[in-house]
C-alpha cells in the first residue's frame, strides 16, 4: 500500500457487488480494503429483493400444490396462510444472512464503517460519522431504489417494493401499478398468498422487452388464474378513503384499495454523493457513467453493480466486482462481459430467457428459424389444470448457432441457467438434437424440436 492513502480500495455500499470486490480485493490481492455502508449488509438482494422475494414466490406456489395434491391421493388443507408466522422467519433468515455478509467482509480483513460515506475528491471519502479516510482507488456500488410517480398527487399513500417484506399484515386487495418484472412477480405472488390482485399498466402488455410470446403467455395465464389486469391504465386521482385508498384509472374506474403497490422503476443511488462536482459523469436517472472496465471519468473512481444502470441483476453486479478486482489489483486488465446474461421473472408460471427476442433479431434483420412448442405439463395437466408451458429457440439459418432461448414454466428459472452455459458457447440448434432427451421433463422438448414452426 501507497504510504499516500490510508486504503488501496474504499468501497461505498455493502451490497452483492460491493462486498464481493471488497472481499477479493482484500482476501486474493493482499489490499488494504475498508467500506461503508448506511443500511443493511447484502443489499438490495439479500434485504430487500432476490432472497425475501423468492422466499414468497416459495410460499405462495403451495395453495396451488395443494389443490393439486387431491387429485394426487392427498387429503391436504388449503390455508388459510398466516403471514405474521411467515415473515416472522423471513426477517430471521435475512438477518442470518446479513450476518454472514458480514463474517464474509471481517474474515477477508475489510475494515467496515456502518455510516453514510460520499465522495470529497478523487482520493477522499468523507463519513457521516465525521471521519475522512483517504484511498487510492474508490469504488460506488452504492446501487438503486424503488421510486413513486413523482407527478401523482398523494403518492406517498402507496407502498415500493422495499415496503412489501415489512407489512404487519397482508392487504385483502392491492392495486399494483406497474407492467414490469417486479409488478408481475409480486402480482403472482400476492395473488398466491390470497390478496385480490389488480394491475394498471402503461403499456398494451406487460414484461416489456422480452419475447413477445412467451410474455403473452404469461399474461394469459395471470388472468386466467384471477389476476385483473388494466393495460393502456394509470392513476388519474389517488386519496385515502374510508376502508383504504381510492384510485381512479385514465380509463375511469373507481375503486377502493386496501393497499396501493408503486412497482414503477428504480433510480440509481447517486443523490448527495459528490459524483458529479468531482468530474465524474451521470446519465439518464443519475446512473454513473463508466467504460467497460467500470471506470468513470475520474481515474481514481470506479462503479459497479444497479448504480450504473447497465444489467441490473445481482449476479451481474457481482462478476462486475472480479472484473474490476482483476483489472485494478490483479494486473489483468478484465472488460465486464455483459453479453448473452441469462435471467428469470419469478411469476407464476416463471420465465427463463438468454439471448436474443424474436422481435429483436426482426429488427436487427437477422435471418433466423423459430423452434416452438407449447403442452401442459404432465403434473399439473394430471391434476386438472389448464396451465400451458412453451419452449422456444432461436436458430440463426447459416450458421445454425441457437441465438436465443426463452421458457415459460415451473422452474424455468432452473432450466435456462443450464441452456445459457450452451447457448454462451455458441451451441448450435444441430448439437442441441444430438443431445439425448431426458424422459418424462418438460425440458426434453428443448432437445426434441425437429422442424420450424415459423422463419424470417
Amino acid at each position: 500500500m501507497s504510504d499516500d492513502f490510508d486504503y488501496d480500495l474504499f468501497v461505498i455500499g455493502g451490497g452483492s457487488g460491493g462486498v464481493r470486490a471488497a472481499r477479493v480485493a482484500a482476501s486474493e490481492y493482499g489490499a488494504k480494503v475498508a467500506l461503508a455502508e448506511e443500511s443493511r449488509y447484502g443489499g438490495t438482494c439479500v434485504i430487500r429483493g432476490c432472497v425475501p422475494k423468492k422466499l414468497m414466490v416459495f410460499a405462495s406456489e403451495y395453495r396451488d400444490t395443494f389443490r393439486d395434491a387431491a387429485s394426487y391421493g392427498w387429503d391436504v388443507q388449503d390455508g388459510p396462510f398466516d403471514w405474521t408466522k411467515f415473515s416472522k422467519k423471513m426477517r430471521g433468515e435475512l438477518d442470518r444472512l446479513e450476518g454472514i455478509y458480514r463474517n464474509l467482509l471481517k474474515n477477508a480483513g475489510v475494515e467496515t464503517f456502518d455510516c453514510r460515506a460520499t465522495v470529497k475528491d478523487a482520493h477522499t471519502v468523507a463519513l457521516s460519522s465525521g471521519e475522512e479516510k483517504t484511498a487510492k482507488h474508490i469504488l460506488v456500488a452504492t446501487g438503486g431504489h424503488p421510486v413513486r410517480p413523482p407527478d401523482l398527487e398523494n403518492a406517498e399513500l402507496g407502498i415500493v417494493s422495499d415496503d412489501i417484506f415489512n407489512l404487519e399484515r397482508l392487504p385483502k386487495s392491492m392495486l399494483i401499478v406497474g407492467g414490469g418484472y417486479i409488478a408481475c412477480e409480486f402480482a403472482c405472488i400476492l395473488h398466491g398468498l390470497g390478496v385480490e390482485v389488480t394491475m394498471y399498466f402503461r403499456k398494451a402488455q406487460i414484461l416489456q422487452g422480452f419475447d413477445d410470446e412467451a410474455r403473452g403467455l404469461i399474461a394469459e395465464q395471470m388472468r386466467a388464474r384471477g389476476i385483473a389486469m388494466h393495460a393502456g391504465a394509470i392513476i388519474a386521482e389517488m386519496d385515502q378513503a374510508d376502508g383504504g385508498i381510492r384510485v381512479k384509472s385514465t380509463q375511469g374506474q373507481e375503486t377502493v384499495f386496501d393497499q396501493v403497490f408503486f412497482a414503477t422503476g428504480r433510480k440509481p443511488n447517486t443523490d448527495g454523493l459528490g459524483l458529479e462536482e468531482l468530474g465524474v459523469k451521470l446519465g439518464r436517472g443519475g446512473a454513473v457513467e463508466v467504460d467497460e472496465y467500470s471506470q468513470t471519468a475520474v481515474p481514481s473512481i470506479y462503479a459497479i453493480g444497479d448504480v450504473t444502470d447497465r444489467v441490473n441483476l445481482t449476479p451481474v453486479a457481482i462478476r462486475e466486482g472480479m472484473a474490476f478486482t482483476s483489472t485494478v489489483f490483479g494486473s489483468d486488465p478484465t472488460p465486464v462481459d455483459h453479453e448473452l446474461v441469462p435471467s428469470a421473472v419469478f411469476t407464476q408460471p416463471e420465465m427463463g430467457t438468454v439471448g436474443k427476442t424474436e422481435e429483436e433479431c426482426e429488427a436487427d434483420g437477422d435471418d433466423f428459424e423459430i423452434y416452438a412448442t407449447t403442452f401442459k405439463p404432465m403434473q399439473t395437466a394430471f391434476a386438472g389444470r389448464e396451465d400451458r408451458v412453451l419452449m422456444k429457440l432461436i436458430v440463426a439459418r447459416e450458421s445454425r448457432r441457437v441465438l436465443g432461448c426463452h421458457i415459460v414454466a415451473p422452474q424455468a428459472g432452473e432450466m435456462i441457467q443450464m441452456v445459457g452455459i450452451a447457448i454462451k458457447m455458441g451451441a448450435t440448434k444441430e448439437q442441441f438434437d444430438a443431445t439425448c432427451a431426458v424422459h418424462p421433463t418438460m425440458a426434453e422438448e428443448m432437445v426434441t424440436m425437429r422442424n420450424p414452426v415459423r422463419t424470417s
